[in-house]
């Protein structure tokens, strides 16, 4: 540990009880807390929202993982089919006309998180990320349930779009003209999908519904 503490002492920026003391960690926190944060400061780089849904987390998890329940609680997201590609799926995304969406599902049953790597226009570089967790509400709230997270990262594609030759047309927004909404919009979406999990567990109905066309999984 004396070792360690040593090389600790050599990294420039580091603040511990050992080189602050708790007084100055405790004025230190103070100025990072304020009463009110610029939106941009809070939501410029990194989006997450989180919600407490009174679903089992394992029937949650289940949901989340079969890609098409996002024609369900997403706002925009519609008609995925095959592409042709394994585990690739193209849909349509209704925020813009014409506009194409690829989504490939990653899901971890063990730790019941459950990824959704998408792009628009283009399924050869998946780099919108929408990061997915599910949580036993009986481990951090102490009753019946689940908290779902979801984070989004601020990849440069949203300010540039890579590939502005595969847009439908030349005058059609980008994705990451919307990303001053997106806690917003994210927000809306995760109350949709708190509402239709809690409906269907409340009145004992099947939690999942079978796809349209075989969709992803």
């Amino acid at each position: 540990m004396r070792e360690e503490a040593s090389t600790l002492a050599d990294i420039p920026g580091l603040l511990r009880i050992e080189n602050a003391g708790t007084e100055q960690l405790a004025a230190h926190c103070m100025e990072l807390t304020h009463a009110v944060y610029p939106h941009d400061q809070v939501y410029g780089r990194y989006c997450t929202i989180h919600e407490y849904v009174d679903c089992p987390p394992e029937q949650v998890y289940d949901y989340l993982r079969q890609g098409h329940h996002l024609e369900e609680w997403t706002c925009s997201l519609r008609d995925f089919a095959p592409s042709g590609t394994p585990g690739l799926w193209v849909g349509h995304d209704r925020l813009e006309d014409d506009t194409r969406i690829y989504c490939r599902v990653a899901a971890n049953p063990e730790a019941m998180t459950v990824d959704y790597h998408c792009a628009w226009d283009q399924g050869d570089k998946l780099w919108m990320i929408y990061l997915m967790r599910v949580v036993p509400a009986a481990v951090v709230l102490d009753k019946p349930g689940s908290v779902i997270t979801w984070t989004n990262c601020r990849h440069p594609y949203y300010d540039d779009n890579p590939h502005p030759e595969k847009a439908p047309r030349a005058d059609r927004p980008w994705v990451g003209d919307y990303w001053g909404l997106f806690y917003a919009g994210h927000t809306v979406e995760m109350n949709n999908l708190k509402a239709i999990l809690e409906h269907r567990h409340r009145n004992g109905l099947p939690i999942g519904v079978a796809p349209a066309t075989a969709v992803a999984r």
